[in-house]
């Protein structure tokens, strides 16, 4: 077997505390030979995360023990090659870091990767190594991999161990992970995902026609080509309104209150301890974190209830749900700030909905648009992980690279 070395990075997919010799798993198992990188965010022992912080990675002590799901990928026969870029404190979708730059999209030059699995995506639209470890609480896998035109997952809440990562909003935090090819996509879930699935085959299909409204007309339609060019190995197409009697914008204004709520117990006590340098964009969300007042919370969780009971009535066992990844292509690097919030708040409302629930979702490569890589997501039933990696494999025909 080849021994694995360290790649070049001509992307900026990777920290520049990254590895500088690839470290090496057992060289037996289903991934044996597979070069994989990390989101500076799981603990490896020996190596200090950074959480995208040049301050936090100053502060921060060596790790001692090596997060279970990156030992379970060594195990499984893989191999590090990098440790890979992230958003500051993993706030973020757009990709950009303030102070260790914006990895290249090389699927759409000029144009963000997404975040903030940012580098993990780039390292898998450069082909730097096999796959990807990402994470993700508002849609760090599901954006990257629609902006970056690879395979990604967001998996049921709670199923890929999570412990010996540094967390960001425990109640919607899930690992995440990225390929190029659909079949070593499914084979990485055999390796992380845990006991407790729900195996079935899909046999309805509802699309979200509120997710559709929300999006740019020109991703909009050419998904809906590939979900016609794949009739053959998808059920039949129902509309739905997800919302039902609520609206996107409550859904995701729910979410985000959440969210900052418990960032504001777990992150906001460091920065608030030591003030860090904080990049654009950043600081203000923290800042909004802290203002959010319990009667908020309240208000949010009463709203995330709805959510879930509607969602939970639709995404029955053998149900998917359909939806584009992303409201737009990856913005331009050089895009100004009003049009990245209506990026964001659009794209939140349609990544907010497996937030709320905790279900599983996918993105698979689906289409391009005026050249840019544009992502087609299935929501699958609580357990129902592995029914949507093998739906990717049966999509792979109809994906675009």
């Amino acid at each position: 077997m080849t021994e694995p070395k360290i790649p070049a990075d001509p992307v900026g997919a990777f920290m520049p505390h990254t590895i500088t010799e690839p470290i090496t798993g057992s060289g037996k198992g289903p991934l044996a030979g597979k070069t994989f990188v990390v989101k500076d965010q799981y603990h490896i022992a020996g190596r200090k995360i950074s959480n995208g912080s040049p301050d936090y990675l100053a502060w921060s002590s060596e790790q001692t023990t090596t997060a279970p799901t990156v030992q379970k990928l060594l195990d499984a026969g893989a191999d590090i090659v990098g440790i890979t870029v992230c958003d500051e404190f993993y706030y973020s979708l757009t990709g950009a870091n303030a102070h260790y730059g914006t990895p290249v999209n090389a699927r759409a030059p000029g144009r963000m990767p997404g975040g903030s699995s940012s580098g993990s995506a780039a390292a898998m639209a450069a082909e730097l190594c096999d796959f990807a470890l990402g994470s993700d609480t508002g849609g760090s896998v599901r954006i990257p991999g629609s902006f970056c035109g690879t395979y990604g997952i967001r998996p049921s809440l709670g199923r890929v161990d999570l412990s010996h990562a540094h967390g960001m909003a425990p109640s919607f935090d899930t690992a995440g992970w990225f390929a190029n090819d659909a079949e070593l996509f499914r084979k990485i879930g055999t390796v992380l995902l845990d006991s407790a699935t729900a195996p079935g085959t899909p046999k309805r299909m509802l699309v979200l026609t509120d997710t559709f409204e929300r999006t740019d007309p020109m991703v909009a339609d050419a998904i809906q080509a590939v979900i016609g060019a794949a009739a053959r190995v998808l059920p039949a197409a129902e509309p739905v309104q997800i919302a039902g009697d609520d609206t996107l914008e409550i859904w995701w204004d729910a979410f985000r209150i959440l969210q900052g709520g418990e960032v504001a117990q777990t992150n906001g006590p460091w920065v608030r301890e030591h003030n860090p340098d904080l990049g654009p964009g950043i600081r203000e969300r923290f800042a909004m974190a802290d203002a959010i007042a319990p009667e908020e919370i309240q208000a949010a969780k009463e709203v995330r209830q709805r959510v879930r009971e509607r969602v939970f009535s639709l995404a029955t066992p053998d149900t998917i749900l359909c939806l584009p990844t992303a409201p737009v292509i990856a913005p331009k690097t050089d895009a100004p700030a009003e049009d990245l919030e209506f990026f964001r708040a659009n794209t939140m409302a349609l990544t907010c909905i497996a937030g709320h629930t905790g279900l599983p979702q996918i993105t698979i490569p689906a289409a391009n648009v005026e050249g840019c890589p544009a992502g087609l997501s299935f929501i699958g039933w609580p357990g129902g992980d592995e029914a949507l990696l093998d739906l990717a494999v049966a999509m792979q025909p109809f994906c675009v690279r």
